[in-house]
């Protein structure tokens, strides 16, 4: 069995990592935006709990997060075990998790961090562009359009949305890298913690990725 936190930048390829290696290793992939979305769907307790924080646009507390973590890895799906994508995101989150796994005679094996440089989170945070007449979307580097900022179906110029200019995707990744090496150093000193470097070809990041979880377990 493999339980697991995956860790990484926006940009990193976290997600498209989560679901090669859950897929790979039959683990339940975990993010808490689709744990409370299925759980509201459920009707279950702590599924309704959450949706009226959501819907009043609050966070949900830390406690009914746990909770339905808890529940949620006790289900027949996760018997090989789990990754958590998005959870925990500060320090309080991580040791209130650990003591909730602990108090279950479990705990947070290893903890992947797939690290990207900050030039290269840039480029593909920066290069999404969109058209703002047919929807089509581009991206620089992975699909750019035959003409620099035209779009290739109706030839409208592209644009790009507040999100993926260069000053917000700057300060985005300084907030989450803030968290993130926190995290990091926690699960270090628990001697958790496993590098990964997360340059090349995605399915590389996922060999890289399986072999510290096959040496893990």
């Amino acid at each position: 069995m493999v339980q697991c936190v995956l860790l990484g930048l926006p940009g990193a390829g976290k997600g498209t990592q989560a679901s090669s290696i859950s897929s790979a290793r039959e683990l339940l992939h975990i993010s808490t935006g689709d744990m409370f979305r299925e759980a509201a769907a459920a009707g279950t307790e702590l599924g309704l709990q959450a949706q009226e924080y959501m819907s009043r646009g609050d966070l949900v507390p830390d406690e009914v997060t746990i909770g339905m973590l808890l529940e949620r890895i006790s289900q027949p799906d996760a018997i090989a075990g789990f990754m958590l994508d998005g959870f925990p995101r500060t320090l309080p989150q991580a040791s209130a998790l650990d003591e909730a796994l602990a108090a279950q005679g479990t705990e947070i094996d290893t903890v992947p961090y797939i690290r990207v440089p900050e030039e290269l989170l840039m480029d593909r945070l920066t290069g999404r562009w969109s058209c703002p007449e047919c929807s089509d979307i581009y991206h620089t580097v992975t699909r750019p359009p035959k003409v620099e900022q035209i779009c290739d179906s109706c030839l409208s110029s592209l644009v790009q949305r507040a999100d993926d200019q260069p000053d917000t995707v700057k300060a985005r990744l300084d907030t989450n890298r803030e968290w993130t090496e926190s995290l990091a150093e926690y699960y270090e000193s628990q001697g958790k913690l496993r590098l990964i470097d997360g340059t090349g070809a995605p399915e590389d990041i996922t060999r890289r990725i399986l072999e510290t979880l096959d040496a893990t377990g």
